[in-house]
């Protein structure tokens, strides 16, 4: 095989209100911040196809693992209104993250408005607990601590 995936870089997720993104991704599930830029130019114009593209990207990383997370704030093109996705819907459906004290943080999530699925639930080979939650904009996003 001449070519291959060796790692997974980033998950991209295109957000309406960065700080509000940043408040869930960075406050509540408490990655961190590796990198913020404003970018534009004709090299991200000829690589999404888009001219006169403007986006603001943080780039954020867990503890452990190399994979980040890329909110992705475009004020150009302006993104068109679309009802919120589910996980049964085709594309990308949701991002998983490996946790620690899934409970713990269910419950300080939920009090800061946070809106999950369902509590915490063993899963039936009771190797992770797991809940589905939804970001700001409503994208999916399932918690996972294994057990």
């Amino acid at each position: 095989m001449s070519g291959r995936v060796v790692a997974v870089r980033h998950a991209g997720v295109s957000v309406r209100d960065l700080e509000k993104s940043l408040a869930f991704y960075r406050d509540g599930l408490g990655l961190t911040v590796r990198l913020q830029a404003d970018e534009s130019g004709p090299f991200l114009e000829e690589i999404l196809g888009f001219p006169g593209v403007r986006v603001t990207t943080v780039k954020l990383g867990a503890d452990q693992g190399q994979a980040l997370v890329e909110l992705l704030r475009y004020d150009e093109p302006l993104p068109a209104s679309a009802p919120c996705r589910e996980v049964y819907d085709f594309g990308s459906s949701h991002l998983a993250l490996t946790v620690t004290d899934l409970d713990g943080l269910y419950h300080r999530l939920t009090e800061a408005g946070i809106v999950f699925r369902s509590p915490p639930r063993l899963s039936p080979d009771g190797r992770a607990k797991v809940a589905f939650c939804a970001d700001p904009d409503g994208t999916p996003v399932e918690l996972v601590e294994p057990c």
